[in-house]
């Protein structure tokens, strides 16, 4: 019987408090979801892993009537699906699972007027009730709520203009890219708000700024662009909740900005890649002020690994975490259909027995 509940257990991890057990993660691709339901009969594989947390996500609301129309540049394929920012979404073939190909609506704009024009999305006044009742009935279980608003600035930014204009842009300081990623920002402080007043633990940030070599984007073009507008949107939920802790993303190798990171308020670094970053290097020199979230492999150990393989990195992860604790252990991305289910085991087994 455990002492404390799974939501202190894991907000105790992650402020490096110590912990009762250490907390995992774990995001399954839906033919895993199918052979986890093979296997046990239902689909509540966070249940059954004993996960902590459960994630709050609400998407912004479209203000735009017809999605095809802002592509007056492109002709989209027939299948192609739209989000609420209006960038669209077309299938590249069956054997890419998830992964689609990106259309860009602001693609080729010539003016900061036709930015301004654009219908950007909304936060639905009612979303506020329904992600406090959301939080409210996670808070009822015992758990942490984790608010999701990954492709925060930049991500959301590129996606709609495309990487190369927005990109361009930045370095040639055009206002183009001014008025957009302000747009981007204000929006997303408007999430961020409603999440620290509808009360989550956890503010989940990201925006991918690392390649698998290095990073994606300049330290210097990041700092002078992104840095101060992602600390607006951290500041604007630490004035509702200042205890609120928050959470970033970004693939790839990242180890230069995340002096920046803990300047501007992020605590937990996610997820670590260990394709492209040590994470005992990483851990010696910001273990003492940021906690960690993910760390294995998913294009590595756990695809192709042994069970024994994924148990010793998961028991190095802890060792050198120690009491104190600030991880929670996962895979670095969605278990993707390569893994074998051993593999899963092996790491929840790993962590249960450490704990």
């Amino acid at each position: 019987m455990h002492k404390i509940s799974p939501r202190e257990n894991i907000l105790h991890c992650l402020r490096r408090q110590g912990y009762e057990y250490i907390p995992i993660d774990m995001e399954l691709c839906e033919s895993q979801v199918k052979e986890f339901e093979r296997r046990f009969g239902h689909r509540d594989y966070s249940t059954h892993f004993g996960l902590c947390h459960r994630g709050v996500w609400f998407d912004l609301a479209p203000t735009y009537d017809d999605a095809r129309s802002l592509y007056i540049r492109e002709e989209l394929p027939a299948d192609t699906r739209f989000d609420p920012w209006g960038v669209g979404h077309s299938k590249g073939s069956d054997a890419a699972f998830h992964m689609t190909r990106m259309h860009h609506p602001l693609k080729g704009a010539m003016s900061s007027d036709e930015i301004a024009r654009y219908p950007f999305p909304v936060v639905k006044a009612s979303t506020h009730k329904e992600a406090a009742e959301r939080v409210r009935s996670i808070h009822e279980k015992g758990l942490a709520a984790v608010g999701i608003m990954a492709c925060t600035v930049w991500e959301s930014a590129w996606y709609m203009r495309s990487m190369e204009e927005l990109m361009l842009e930045m370095m040639t300081n055009d206002e183009k890219a001014v008025m957009l990623l302000d747009k981007v920002t204000n929006i997303s402080c408007a999430r961020a708000r409603m999440y620290a007043e509808a009360g989550v633990d956890i503010l989940h940030l990201g925006d991918d700024i690392g390649r698998q070599d290095g990073p994606l984007i300049s330290v210097g073009l990041w700092e002078e662009w992104l840095k101060q507008r992602l600390k607006k949107v951290i500041d604007t939920a630490r004035d509702v909740n200042p205890e609120i802790l928050v959470f970033y993303h970004s693939c790839g190798h990242v180890t230069e900005f995340i002096e920046g990171l803990i300047e501007i308020g992020v605590d937990i670094l996610n997820p670590v890649q260990p394709e492209c970053m040590s994470f005992d290097a990483v851990h010696d020199l910001y273990g003492d002020r940021l906690s960690f979230w993910g760390t294995i492999g998913t294009q590595t150990t756990l695809p192709f690994g042994t069970p024994d393989d994924v148990r010793n990195v998961v028991a190095s992860r802890l060792e050198k975490c120690g009491e104190h604790g600030g991880i929670v252990i996962g895979p670095t991305h969605i278990v993707e259909p390569e893994v074998p289910w051993e593999n899963i085991q092996a790491m929840v087994g790993a962590v249960r027995k450490k704990s």
